[in-house]
């Protein structure tokens, strides 16, 4: 099958979901400009694998295909009945289905174009791929849930467990689309990466759209309130600006890299030692830079963003969650502009015990029950691919809770009842969020044990050295910062724009917006109508602000508070240097994110003539960031020149022919998951192969990992000798009590069994068990 044949496969995959669950997203975005069109395959694949996913956690149904098609159809009939209920809601209302096109026009472009550049380099090896391509083959090879991990079998010496003791949701994902697929996950890995890159893209396109679109509309309204006063703040709806907004969205999310590249116009400086760029030579040197350095500015930490990540083709947790962070991030926008609900009595009294229920449900929250449920299972979600982001977008509904909660009141007779009724209301929204959130995740935390040890202070006063609160610790030689002028390469593109947006937009407003009401108070306390849905008491800083723009300004704070956060605390994990590495890492990426967004929004913002000195200092650092791919792409891709496909085993095939035929033996002829004996390696080393690429468990794998992913090295440690006098040992009871002890099934032995094991006895092999496979130097015992 062609390259083009895979592609036009996996988009069709994708646009079947997204028609399915057309309906389920179109009420959820009804505010939205496209009503949320691109959101409705993440939609999908959301609700569908999250199904089949609980189903195969309860051991009520198997994870294959029939199950998914199941599924689908009962989620066909649901979608079908909620578009009859949606048509005649909105008779005589058009779908922007110009909108439409064009998102799945982009989203096709994106999928083909990062399809045709993986394509050049598409090899499942290197940084994490072993991992990662790991945990999908043992997802696909399994029934139930959770998955085996394929690189601690199970054996009776040890209760820590045998399953995969990780944040493996997002590589589920991947499992899931390659069964339904029917296609090969060597191929279906490179697929998912370029569907990655294009959700990127696109739901970043939906987002920035709407928050323009949406601020137009809504400083439409409020403005109507106001003509009597000030004509000339109307503002008009137009979508052509909301587009192009949405297209800058699209980029820097999805290709923007950071003011690193400012070092091309350097001399440069030699890896992992960096300087300041005035202390160095000026003029333009493209050859000698290196794009991972942006990754890797401040020493001893990660700051990654999503162009980084598509380019070195890793699908972690933060890469493979991005489609739901978006989705995340759209639906608490989408309820933010939404109004309050206006026939709570009504409905108390005329629409049963059901209504009832949720009409004081949103009474106590300000949030609609489905929209809430909806809000939960995609932090769970979240919490299940990449644990950081769960934590992190449930702070900003709890933000947006409080803001909801803050202006939706009714009446009250002080500020002091203001603030404990708001208070109150986001208390109770936050709980409802709480539990649907851990209820959606309850099956996958039954399983898991988290990894993280503790919060670390950075630059502890010496009396609490040693010490530890709870899970606060005052760690010694812990004191890593940032310096300023580092942490302005990385992060000051962003802030110049948020700088701009405060600076012309926020702060103005506020005043114009103060100085009208102090001028105008008594008109505004007679026209109820003075500011649509809200009270005529309700007044104060936040009622200066659209609902949007609200929204800004919290992806703002947010973002700048992850920002922070590692300059004063880490989370503990088994890294010594490195120890605020992970913290920076994840955090840092939901920011550049967030931040991408906003700026988008803001520059769009700031239209005037007398900012054009602002404007031309925007072009020169957008440039700056804007070059980033064409540095990346190019070297990592061999400045694609070599056109490979998208087959990710070419690598195999090519340096290992016979260990790779062995293992297509392995994948077309082995079912279950028995376990299968190989040598063991290091992290990132080409060792562990066969349980990568099969799925196949095997005693111990790549150590480290397991180390992380358990807490302790003392069982990976164990199990090294023991692998490796399954190949030398000269005492064949030893031997066998070892393969008993795993219920070892296959014994693999291979190019790097030979060049590992010295004294490899191959004779005892044969007498253990009988030669299945063969091909060349490489044969697969099974075990009699």
């Amino acid at each position: 099958m062609s390259d083009v044949s895979y592609i036009l496969i996996w988009w069709l995959l994708y646009f079947v979901i997204s028609t399915v669950f057309l309906p389920i997203t179109l009420s959820l975005f009804k505010n939205f400009a496209d009503r949320g069109y691109i959101f409705s395959r993440i939609v999908g694949i959301l609700f569908s694998a999250y199904a089949v996913w609980l189903l195969g956690s309860l051991h009520l149904l198997a994870f294959n295909r029939t199950t998914i098609v199941i599924v689908l159809i009962l989620g066909t009939l649901i979608n079908l009945w909620i578009f009859k209920d949606l048509k005649e809601k909105n008779k005589g209302k058009k779908l922007p289905t110009a909108l439409f096109i064009l998102e799945e026009l982009l989203f096709f472009v994106g999928l083909a174009f990062w399809s045709y550049i993986r394509a050049f380099e598409p090899s499942v090896r290197g940084l994490e791929k072993f991992m990662d391509f790991g945990f999908v083959n043992s997802i696909l090879r399994g029934e139930y849930f959770p998955p085996a991990d394929m690189w601690l079998a199970q054996s009776p010496a040890y209760d820590g467990g045998y399953f995969i003791n990780y944040y493996y949701f997002g590589h589920y994902i991947v499992a899931f689309l390659t069964k339904l697929s029917g296609l090969d996950p060597a191929v279906t890995y490179n697929l998912m990466l370029a569907s990655l890159f294009a959700s990127t893209f696109t739901l970043s396109f939906s987002i920035g759209l709407n928050l323009y679109h949406l601020f137009q509309k809504t400083a439409s309204s409020l403005s109507s309130s106001w003509t009597k006063l000030s004509k000339s703040h109307v503002v008009t709806v137009n979508l052509k600006t909301a587009i192009l907004v949405g297209l800058l969205a699209g980029f820097l999310v999805a290709l923007g890299g950071n003011l690193h590249t400012i070092y091309s116009f350097t001399s440069g400086y030699p890896n992992e030692e960096p300087v300041p760029p005035w202390k160095l030579t000026l003029g333009f040197h493209p050859e000698r830079y290196w794009y991972p350095n942006a990754t890797r500015f401040i020493p001893f930490t990660i700051h990654e963003f999503p162009i980084y990540s598509f380019v070195v083709a890793d699908i972690h947790g933060h890469v493979s969650d991005i489609p739901f962070v978006f989705t995340t991030i759209a639906l608490l926008l989408s309820i933010i502009i939404s109004d309050k609900y206006k026939k709570d009595d009504e409905t108390k009294q005329n629409g049963g015990a059901l209504n009832g229920f949720l009409a004081e449900f949103r009474e106590r929250t300000f949030v609609p029950f489905p929209q809430m449920l909806l809000l939960g299972v995609l932090l769970g979600v979240l919490y299940m691919t990449n644990a950081w982001d769960g934590v992190i977008y449930m702070l900003l509904s709890g933000f947006i809770f409080i803001y909801l909660s803050f202006i939706n009141q009714k009446a009250a007779s002080s500020l002091r009842e203001k603030l404990v009724n708001t208070f109150y209301n986001t208390l109770s929204a936050s709980l409802f969020l709480l539990f649907f959130f851990l209820m959606t995740s309850l099956p996958f935390s039954l399983h898991f044990k988290p990894f993280v040890s503790g919060i670390g202070v950075l630059c502890a006063p010496a009396s609490l050295l040693g010490k530890t609160f709870g899970p606060i610790m005052f760690e010694a030689g812990k004191c890593q910062k940032s310096p300023l002028y580092m942490l302005m390469i990385l992060w000051g593109f962003f802030y110049f724009n948020v700088i701009g947006y405060f600076a012309f937009i926020v702060i103005p407003y506020l005043r114009k917006k103060w100085t009208i009401r102090n001028v105008h108070g008594d008109i505004q306390a007679r026209n109820e109508n003075f500011r649509p849905n809200r009270s005529k008491n309700q007044v104060g800083f936040l009622q200066q602000l659209t609902p949007v723009d609200v929204f800004a300004i919290l992806l703002i704070l947010l973002s700048s508070f992850l920002l922070i956060f590692p300059e004063f605390f880490y989370i503990k994990d088994i890294y010594p240097a490195h120890y605020r590495a992970n913290t920076m890492f994840k955090l840092g990426y939901q920011a550049f994110m967030m931040l991408g967004l906003v700026s988008a929004y803001s520059i769009f913002r700031i239209k005037s003539l007398s900012v054009i000195v602002y404007n031309a200092l925007f072009i020169a650092l957008f440039t700056l960031v804007a070059i980033y791919p064409f540095f990346a792409i190019p070297s990592y891709y061999g400045n694609l020149r070599d056109y490979h496909g998208l087959y990710g085993l070419n690598w195999l095939q090519t340096e290992y022919p016979d260990d790779y035929n062995a293992i297509v033996w392995l994948n077309k002829n082995v079912s279950g998951q028995p376990v299968i004996a190989e040598a063991n390696g290091d992290s990132y080393t080409n060792y562990d192969r066969v349980s990568a690429n099969t799925g196949l468990p095997t005693i111990v794998g790549w150590p480290v990992h397991e180390w992380l992913w358990r807490g302790s090295y003392d069982e990976a440690g164990k199990r090294i000798p023991e692998v490796a006098a399954i190949y030398e040992s000269e005492d064949l009871n030893q031997i066998r009590e070892i393969l008993n002890k795993y219920n070892v099934e296959y014994i693999f032995v291979g190019s790097l069994e030979r060049e590992k094991y010295k004294n490899l006895k191959e004779e005892n092999l044969q007498s253990l068990g009988k030669v299945v496979f063969e091909s060349g130097n490489t044969r697969i015992y099974k075990v009699i």
